[in-house]
């Protein structure tokens, strides 16, 4: 850990590694008082403590899971959209040599940031509630409770999966997060889904081994599926590598087979392995028991200031894709990451106008 933080930055103080490795996996107990707390250490959260700190406020990380933990989720090897400019914090270099970035670069890239700004990362916290006011919160989780001036939110949108809510998707063959292809050779591997999540485990499922179907709900393959990755999808379909049923209906899953409607006819397909790749949602409940309100539109916006990102419960600001509520598509990481000099902007003048509690 010590020698990739020094390769990234070779400038970082030797004595600043060992204090953040100490505290990422040991909870300081006397340590609960903040200025800040950001719930969420993905790369926005990351962001979002690196600019706190550098406007002079002290701020605690808390995170339920790993770092970057839903980097840690994504597929092996994934490929991001983005140019690894577009994908950095804190004006850090992203250093890598390929044009779009690994999913393993982004995990190492963002956590070499959080070590460099020597954040107060506390992981496996899992926030339960909110209670307080501004500038003096309570942030309640499952290991004790922390108090802050200002609380912010990133906590993305990959923890729920958007169910089909259909007979058999509990069944242990039935998974709603894909991950590599290798354990599938010479198995029926059923995928639902059309978007990227789905279009990239079809395609490296049939490459090692697998006879792949698809079953997608719309008449087509999505067009926001990435330019690079649609046509081969589209190619394998054609020539009858990857089998493909369109508006799809699904019915109920067995434990052998998938069934579902297509024009009002039922089919069934043999599934080994099934990939409901439907997309994620927000944690809406942790959101509403936090007291944030939403606007009244079918993606249940939270309602925010637009320049600061201020949340309609004062003090309480929301930074990264979880803005969108169920439009996760957008905000990314490269126009999210500019919350944070926004929301960090908007805390320190609250502190200078002794507005903050």
């Amino acid at each position: 850990h010590n020698s990739l933080i020094l390769s990234f930055f070779p400038s970082f103080p030797h004595s600043l590694i060992p204090s953040f490795l100490h505290r990422t996996v040991q909870d300081n107990v006397n340590d609960k008082r903040t200025d800040v707390v950001v719930i969420g250490a993905g790369p926005v959260g990351i962001a979002c403590a690196v600019e706190a700190q550098r406007v002079g406020l002290s701020c605690v990380v808390l995170e339920k899971g790993s770092l970057v933990n839903s980097l840690i989720g994504y597929p092996t090897n994934m490929q991001f959209f983005s140019t690894p400019q577009l994908l950095e914090i804190g004006d850090y270099p992203f250093p890598t040599l390929r044009y779009k970035p690994l999913r393993e670069d982004g995990i190492d890239y963002y956590r070499s940031v959080a070590a460099a700004e020597d954040l107060d990362v506390r992981l496996h916290h899992r926030v339960t509630g909110l209670s307080g006011e501004s500038g003096s919160f309570r942030v309640e989780t499952d290991r004790g409770d922390f108090e802050s001036a200002f609380v912010i939110v990133a906590t993305g949108f990959f923890d729920l999966p958007n169910l089909l809510n259909v007979p058999g998707e509990e069944l242990p063959h039935v998974s709603h997060y894909y991950k590599e292809p290798f354990g599938y050779a010479m198995q029926d591997v059923v995928i639902i889904g059309a978007k990227n999540s789905a279009a990239k485990a079809a395609l490296e499922c049939y490459r090692y081994g697998a006879r792949v179907t698809l079953l997608v709900r719309g008449p087509a393959v999505s067009d926001s599926v990435k330019y690079w990755i649609k046509p081969d999808l589209e190619n394998r379909i054609k020539g009858g590598e990857i089998k493909a049923h369109f508006n799809v209906s699904i019915e109920s899953i067995d434990a052998d087979h998938v069934h579902f409607l297509v024009d009002g006819s039922s089919q069934s397909v043999h599934a080994d392995v099934v990939f409901a790749l439907t997309g994620y949602l927000p944690d809406f409940t942790l959101l509403e028991r936090m007291g944030i309100g939403f606007a009244d539109d079918p993606a249940k916006t939270p309602l925010l200031d637009a320049e600061t990102n201020e949340t309609s419960r004062p003090g309480v600001y929301m930074a990264g894709t979880v803005c969108g509520g169920r439009n996760t598509s957008r905000w990314f990481i490269e126009n999210g990451r500019h919350h944070a000099k926004a929301i960090a902007a908007d805390m320190k003048a609250k502190v200078e106008a002794g507005v903050s509690g």
